[in-house]
């Protein structure tokens, strides 16, 4: 436990889960996509669709796409941000089955044109999860640097993956595997102790077997 799970972070409020949190997607999520978002459809799932417009969920989420941090005075005021940025959003309900209650589920297509689906939570205390990439089952905090990697599930992609992060001198953190099926889509998340070079992507992407490559920074923009 840290001094966040006692006191939660300095923060916009009204609230660490709803507020906070929200903002923490919607930055995680922009970051994912690697390109400003142009267009978003926002489904709240549970809580965040019953109480959320109460706790500035909504702003706050907007707020986070276009990349503020949890503590900017403009977060009240991220509708008016995102007319004069010409982001287009739209907000709707939707029932996640059993997700965690503060859950959202973001359809952005960048200014470049590239596209991507994302489920999250928060979790309390401005923490989050990010649950699903694209429909693929992952889980990750994204307090860390991250790299999440969609492959072919074939004999000897994770030996691939984890010999070369090696000889980059790139140390694993977690690391945690997740497909669709047998032999269909998978993905790995691997949880990185330092920031790693970006040139390592399209590397990673030139392998055989492997579809897409992202890396999420925890650098400022």
């Amino acid at each position: 436990m840290n001094l966040f799970d006692i006191i939660g972070p300095v923060m916009v409020g009204p609230s660490s889960s709803h507020t906070a949190g929200a903002v923490r997607i919607g930055n995680i999520a922009r970051k994912l996509l690697t390109e400003e978002v142009q267009e978003a459809i926002i489904y709240f799932h549970g809580s965040f669709q019953s109480t959320g417009k109460g706790h500035g969920t909504d702003k706050a989420l907007l707020a986070g796409l276009m990349g503020m941090p949890v503590d900017d005075s403009r977060i009240p005021y991220s509708f008016d941000v995102a007319r004069e940025r010409g982001l287009i959003y739209e907000f709707r309900p939707i029932d996640l089955g059993d997700a965690h209650p503060n859950s959202v589920k973001l359809v952005l297509t960048g200014v470049g044109g590239k596209h991507q689906e994302v489920v999250a939570c928060s979790v309390g205390g401005g923490r989050i999860e990010i649950r699903e990439i694209d429909g693929l089952s992952v889980s990750f905090s994204g307090d860390y640097p991250t790299l999440i990697i969609r492959n072919q599930d074939i004999p000897g992609q994770v030996q691939q993956v984890t010999t070369f992060l090696a000889e980059e001198n790139i140390n694993i953190g977690t690391m945690q595997l997740y497909r669709s099926a047998r032999g269909a889509d998978a993905v790995m998340v691997i949880e990185c102790d330092k920031e790693i070079p970006l040139d390592i992507i399209p590397a990673l992407e030139g392998f055989k077997g492997i579809v897409k490559a992202t890396y999420l920074s925890l650098k400022e923009d």
